[in-house]
């Protein structure tokens, strides 16, 4: 691994203001920002990341858990995985998020993994963490080895001919389906970004996955006040019962009335370039009865625009069951 000087800026505002002095927040970014370190850590070792500065964050105050004004709760950037999945109001008012944590990693990953670090998680693109290989996502202009070569567990939606790799967050999925926000520090002030602009599709860019600038740092996430009577499910198909990625995921969050979809908000996981948010089935779902026949309708529509490889067609039917069955799941609860 390569050497870099290693900081521990005293507030937020001195991480932002030496952040700031990168060139990027993207790929290849000179600073980086260091909490639970169970992503950054491993690309610095295979010099997928090579930055020049390393900024510890975890002595800043960005850790708690506490109700928002409004009635919803507010995740501070580096509260541990496994805190935020067992805290009670997550498990019994946003149950979809603490199910789709405790799906992911290990136990022992969950207790070092921080709520920013899984929103910056990188992609397991065998192909991107190869420093041997071209990978645009990597060095752009090199090309994109997955097109033509192991492409089984990669996206089927919002890929580009310059990127097909997914996206490979749990929590990131049960967070776009609950409309969360991000809370950014930056240089002249604060931002919050809606979950769903918050990553980026690869198109001609797939070095640059997000929207944060340099110098910006996430404080926290709120989620905004829990769907009353709102029935909740995060399913996670793999290739095995623990330790593996998604090669399908589904989280919804449904309420009915009379038999009927009043609300729905559905994203999918291990599918897409970023987590999927579907308004497609959404809408094929709203007002109309609970069955499963108009289930398979909203799975069909969520995966109507999907652009499979030479590997991964498996992965529309296999996607389609993972959403009819959670919805099964969410409303028979």
């Amino acid at each position: 691994m390569h050497t870099f000087e290693f900081i521990r800026p005293a507030d937020p505002a001195a991480a932002v203001k030496v952040a700031a002095q990168s060139k990027t927040a993207q790929q290849g970014a000179e600073v980086r920002f260091l909490a639970g370190g169970t992503t950054l850590i491993d690309l610095m070792k295979l010099n997928v990341e090579t930055p020049a500065r390393v900024l510890d964050i975890n002595r800043l105050p960005l850790d708690k858990i506490e109700d928002a004004p409004d009635g919803g709760l507010k995740i501070g950037a580096t509260v541990r995985n496994s805190d935020l999945a067992n805290h009670p109001k997550v498990q019994h008012e946003y149950a979809v998020l603490s199910q789709a944590i405790l799906n992911g990693a290990s136990g022992q990953i969950r207790n070092m993994a921080t709520t920013a670090g899984n929103l910056l998680q990188r992609t397991r693109c065998v192909y991107f963490r190869d420093t041997a290989m071209p990978c645009n996502k990597r060095e752009p202009g090199s090309g994109c080895s997955a097109i033509n070569g192991s492409n089984r567990t990669l996206a089927i939606l919002g890929a580009s001919e310059q990127c097909i790799a997914t996206n490979p967050s749990d929590m990131c999925v049960a967070m776009a389906a609950l409309e969360a926000t991000i809370h950014v520090q930056r240089p002249k002030g604060e931002r919050a970004v809606a979950f769903g602009d918050f990553h980026l599709l690869p198109g001609n860019t797939p070095n640059r996955e997000t929207v944060l600038e340099p110098g910006e740092l996430i404080t926290h996430v709120t989620l905004p006040p829990p769907v009353a009577g709102s029935k909740q499910v995060y399913l996670k198909l793999r290739d095995r019962a623990s330790y593996e990625f998604a090669l399908a995921s589904a989280a919804v969050v449904i309420t009915l009335a009379g038999g009927k979809v009043t609300r729905a908000r559905i994203a999918l996981g291990g599918v897409g370039t970023k987590p999927w948010r579907s308004p497609e089935a959404e809408a094929a779902l709203a007002g109309n009865p609970a069955n499963e026949a108009n289930f398979r309708k909203a799975a069909e529509a969520a995966l109507r625009n999907s652009k499979p490889q030479s590997e991964n067609k498996f992965k529309i039917e296999l996607a389609k069951r993972c959403l009819t069955f959670a919805l099964q799941t969410a409303t028979r609860a």
